[in-house]
């Protein structure tokens, strides 16, 4: 029976898969993104975050087989609401064996599921997981690797491996993108990505999400110091090849300029 480590359960969630939604979220992230607004999301085990309320405990160690029984609470709910769970973190892929079975248990309850995911895992673990879920969100930081490396701290090569087996796959995605200001919001960013995913036949849409002004809300209650490496007041700037080329995709936010 496996156990994992999550540290939030959001319900009523409107943007993480189709339908209304409950969203868990995994502990535990082998990527820094500079505008992560998760930072209680890094750290594999439970941590004490500090709140107006007084100290807590941000983490719990649960198996797959309770936070299933949790989770299916709302089993009638989601099928109103042709809804589910999404599985969030943090990064999801990096406890495999409890999203696994997680997963395996809330499809024997007939719940549809999705992961989120940065795609960081080996590709034996991705391939593994892919076909046991009904939707994958997967989160595009950079095509670039050294703009990668540079603001998220690992290498993109494993993430791309794991991009291209998912297009050539009939496994049903998403693609999100985070639109940071001057970092990969360029048409040649797009375009990279683009090339990349136009001939899938599992491409859904493509998301691109607004970089929230908020993001560093929860350092402070951490004990970290939240300092991105990119002006957060420029607005985004974005050439929007997918609608130009009949890729279905919506933008999420207000600070976007479409040229």
């Amino acid at each position: 029976m496996a156990q994992g480590t999550i540290f939030s359960i959001e319900e009523f969630a409107l943007h993480d898969g189709p339908g209304i939604r409950t969203t868990v979220f995994f502990k535990g992230c082998p990527l820094r993104c500079a505008w992560c607004h998760n930072p209680e999301g890094f750290s594999f085990t439970p941590q004490i975050i500090h709140t107006i309320d007084g100290e807590r405990i941000c983490g719990e160690l649960i198996t797959a087989e309770a936070l299933a029984d949790r989770l299916a609470q709302n089993a009638g709910f989601f099928d109103m609401t042709l809804g589910g769970i999404t599985v969030t973190g943090g990064e999801p892929l990096a406890q495999p064996e409890f999203l696994a079975e997680l997963l395996s248990l809330l499809h024997k309850r007939g719940i549809h599921t999705a992961i989120e995911t940065s795609g960081y895992a080996s590709a034996e673990v991705f391939k593994h997981i892919v076909p046991l879920t009904d939707l994958i969100l997967f989160d595009i930081k950079s095509m670039d690797a050294s703009i990668h490396k540079k603001y998220t701290g690992i290498d993109n090569a494993l993430i791309l491996i794991n991009l291209e087996w998912l297009v050539r796959s009939k496994a049903k995605f998403i693609v999100r993108l985070p639109l940071i200001p001057n970092v990969n919001d360029s048409a040649e960013q797009m375009e990279a990505v683009f090339e990349t995913i136009k001939d899938a036949t599992g491409l859904v849409r493509v998301e691109m999400l607004r970089y929230h002004k908020t993001a560093g809300a929860k350092y402070a209650m951490l004990g970290m110091v939240y300092n991105p490496p990119f002006d957060v007041h420029i607005p985004v700037e974005i050439n929007n090849i997918f609608e130009k080329n009949n890729i279905k995709n919506i933008i999420l936010g207000t600070n976007v300029s479409k040229i």
